[in-house]
């Protein structure tokens, strides 16, 4: 798929961000790459594979969360 400049101006446009002429035809032809990388993505068959919301299993990372002693108001202010 090959984004025009004009595409490019409207999407830069809508990030807000003013882009050269020089700038808009890198991009045009960076992003139409990008697109048709998508496009060859689209023609995998996944039609056997599982829908999953993780790709590793993920667990708590965090560490437990244990009561301690700690300082009194008197001994943090003196």
């Amino acid at each position: 798929m090959k984004l025009s400049y004009e595409q490019v101006r409207h999407i830069a446009w809508l990030a807000r961000l003013g882009l050269s002429e020089e700038e808009v035809e890198k991009f045009s032809l960076q992003l139409s790459n990008i697109l048709e990388n998508f496009e060859i993505l689209k023609q995998v068959d996944i039609a056997n594979v599982p829908p999953a919301s993780h790709t590793i299993p993920l667990q708590n990372v965090f560490r437990k969360d244990d009561v301690a002693d700690s300082y009194s108001q008197a001994e943090i202010l003196s």
